[in-house]
């Protein structure tokens, strides 16, 4: 795993902190992991802040799961007044979620008119893929090359980031990421091949094909944005193939590139969205939205329940999370301060070598970093060291790409235009003291 704590370098860890990893794995067992050389004892969180068990401050810029700030009052205050009133399962008649599903499905395009609500975005892409199953009759699933799409055993197995020990499935075909720093011009229409010799290869092995699954930022991929559009074609294509173009939108949803959701950006309705935890502000709840019409098939042959996907409490959560990207006009400020960041890193760029690209929408920024910008070798121990040096001095971000070397750069939407100047001078900083 990218950014991985190793335990058998435990020797510069307090004997708290060396108690606690050893505790962990007597209870927890060996397969979780934790970030850093250093791992972080976390205990408070509020908005873009995050303290340790000792007091000190460390700058969230990874953290998207809190998508509106570390314990925000108003949704605090939402989960706890609902949980005081009534939580139960979703086999109830409720106007708590129907007020919140009227709600959500006013910030999609008409076409996509269906909600049903999960607990995990594991859940909500798997759903998704036995929806479009249905409809396709098809089984063959076409992802990017370092895609994560959750962790259920059908979601793992079209999940090629959780690396070699988790086989892909027969059904499943990868194609290469779209980036335009080492492809050039003419990456999406090359893109949009790959995608449709993807699925005629499957096709070629007797596996009809049933759904294009991308995250519309890439970002396990080393975050992908640009150009604006290029999603088009690569819908059109899974689209030809006789294939559903579902939008995972876990990790760019709900106004994180400065748009709503992640494949506005590019003028596409896709046919099915899956949405995840930064919906709930981290509390439980996801779902998938979806065009009507995709789920007669499945609707009439299929009885779904989710115990408490959508029960009341999450329901009132997720219309919180809306309420404050409204009242706070987040998605704005993710386009606002990410555009400042982004510009930072390019000063930043001009005077460290090592920063070979940057790119993003709004607060979803990756900048990569190359040990020579002629021939874009990935700097992958170099990343490592930036990353934990960062940690060292409170500021808190990760990696990601197949090199391990973009620094991957998701605060919580409430970031300020300060804290952006707090992060881009400490890694100034790092940068200089690596030379």
């Amino acid at each position: 795993m990218i950014n991985a704590f190793d335990p058998k370098r435990a020797d510069g860890l307090t004997p708290r902190e060396q108690a606690m990893v050893s505790r962990r794995q007597r209870l927890l067992g060996p397969a979780y992991r934790l970030f850093y050389e250093h791992p972080v004892h976390l205990v408070r969180g509020e908005g873009a802040w995050l303290f340790d068990a000792e007091g000190n401050r460390y700058l969230d810029c990874y953290n998207n799961v809190a998508s509106v700030g570390h314990a925000h009052p108003h949704v605090v205050a939402a989960i706890a007044a609902q949980a005081a009133r009534l939580n139960t399962h979703t086999r109830y008649l409720h106007e708590t979620v129907l007020d919140y599903a009227e709600a959500l499905l006013a910030t999609f395009p008409a076409s996509l008119g269906h909600v049903m609500f999960t607990c995990t975005g594991s859940e909500a892409n798997d759903l998704a893929l036995r929806v479009a199953r249905a409809h396709t009759g098809g089984e063959g699933i076409v992802v990017t090359s370092l895609a994560y799409h959750g962790v259920t055993s059908a979601l793992a197995a079209l999940s090629p980031s959780l690396g070699e020990g988790v086989p892909l499935g027969r059904h499943v075909a990868t194609v290469a990421p779209p980036d335009a720093y080492r492809g050039g011009p003419d990456m999406p229409q090359r893109f949009a091949a790959d995608i449709a010799a993807a699925f005629a290869g499957l096709a070629r092995h007797g596996i009809r094909p049933a759904a294009l699954l991308v995250d519309t930022m890439f970002t396990s991929d080393g975050v992908f944005p640009d150009p604006a559009g290029f999603l088009r074609l690569a819908a059109q294509a899974a689209r030809e193939a006789g294939a559903l173009f579902i939008a995972d939108e876990v990790q760019p949803g709900f106004g994180r590139t400065g748009a709503m959701w992640g494949f506005a950006r590019h003028g596409v309705e896709p046919d099915i969205v899956t949405l995840g935890k930064p919906m709930g502000n981290g509390h439980p709840l996801a779902g998938m939205v979806i065009r009507p019409e995709l789920l007669e098939r499945f609707g009439g042959q299929v009885r779904y329940f989710n115990t408490f996907g959508g029960n009341p409490v999450s329901a009132a959560a997720g219309m919180a999370v809306l309420e404050v990207l409204r009242d706070e006009r987040l998605p704005e400020n993710a386009a606002a301060v990410g555009a400042h960041m982004q510009a930072g890193l390019r000063a930043l760029a001009e005077r460290h070598g090592i920063i070979g690209d940057v790119r993003g929408a709004g607060l979803s920024i990756g900048a990569e970093l190359v040990r020579d910008r002629e021939t874009k070798a990935p700097a992958t121990a170099e990343t490592t060291r930036v990353v934990n040096a960062l940690r060292e001095r409170r500021v808190l971000i990760s990696a990601s790409g197949p090199g391990a070397n973009i620094l991957k750069i998701r605060p919580p939407l409430c970031l300020s235009r300060a804290q952006a100047d707090l992060f881009l001078e400490t890694l100034d900083s790092v940068l200089a003291e690596a030379r």
